[in-house]
């Protein structure tokens, strides 16, 4: 039974006071408890060192990133353009054209003056193709966009560094400026073409030792070419008389 059950059920007033009065005590020192508890300063870091913290560890979380590279500068010396061009629109932007794709990435060490070799491609296409018509554009277009291929910097390093001479680059076919990679892919193109033509003008031997994998049958004929070097078996090329199936082995 607990005192408060106590001060209610019993008859004795003095033993119902005596238990109001310990109830009431024990409410009062259960209040300043709390009291205490609430007034007590709580510990938080002061805001200057929160923030200064979180900045840090923001800071240290922060991926770093690279500075941008800055843009190659395409600003023009005073002896650009040349007087000749200063009344020409035209020939005037074509030279700027060529001399921006010239400049578009770093100079290679060695690197001759890019305006003087901008002014000499231009002077070369103007009298080549005798005018500025749509030759003369044509041709402009291919030299800028062959300049700035990423994908064949020798070209542009060349013409910079003498190795290329501006009145050649400014008549180089678009073979001639061709990447290393792009030359031995047309080369093995041609090379597929011209056995493709061979194979095609030579009957071929009939033969029933080649079975057909698409059709399944032997009427076959067979032509037997040299594709690699000399020292290397000739290649057997089988054409399928019933279906038209080509295949080729070594």
């Amino acid at each position: 039974m607990t005192i408060n059950d106590l001060r209610k059920k019993t008859s004795d007033e003095k033993l119902a006071k005596k238990a109001k009065n310990l109830i009431k005590e024990w409410k009062n020192l259960v209040d300043k408890r709390e009291d205490k508890k609430e007034k007590a300063p709580k510990s938080e870091p002061s805001s200057s060192n929160s923030s200064k913290s979180n900045g840090s560890n923001q800071a240290s979380k922060a991926p770093s990133t690279p500075a941008p590279t800055p843009a190659p500068s395409q600003h023009y010396s005073s002896n650009f353009p040349p007087k000749h061009l200063e009344n020409d629109e035209v020939r005037l932007k074509s030279a700027q054209l060529i001399l921006n794709a010239l400049r578009y990435a770093e100079l290679p060490v060695g690197t001759l003056d890019p305006e003087d070799i901008a002014v000499k491609v231009e002077e070369k296409l103007y009298t080549v193709h005798k005018g500025t018509g749509d030759k003369y554009k044509a041709a402009l277009r291919s030299r800028v966009f062959n300049l700035r291929d990423k994908k064949n910097p020798a070209l542009r390093e060349n013409v910079l560094t003498g190795v290329v001479k501006p009145e050649k680059f400014a008549i180089m076919t678009s073979e001639e400026m061709a990447s290393d990679e792009v030359r031995e892919m047309r080369d093995k193109f041609n090379k597929a073409a011209i056995l493709e033509h061979q194979m095609s003008v030579q009957q071929g031997t009939p033969s029933d030792m080649f079975k057909c994998g698409k059709c399944g049958k032997k009427n076959c004929t067979y032509t037997q070419l040299q594709t690699r070097s000399s020292d290397e078996p000739m290649t057997t090329f089988v054409f399928c008389l019933e279906c038209g199936n080509r295949w080729k082995f070594c």
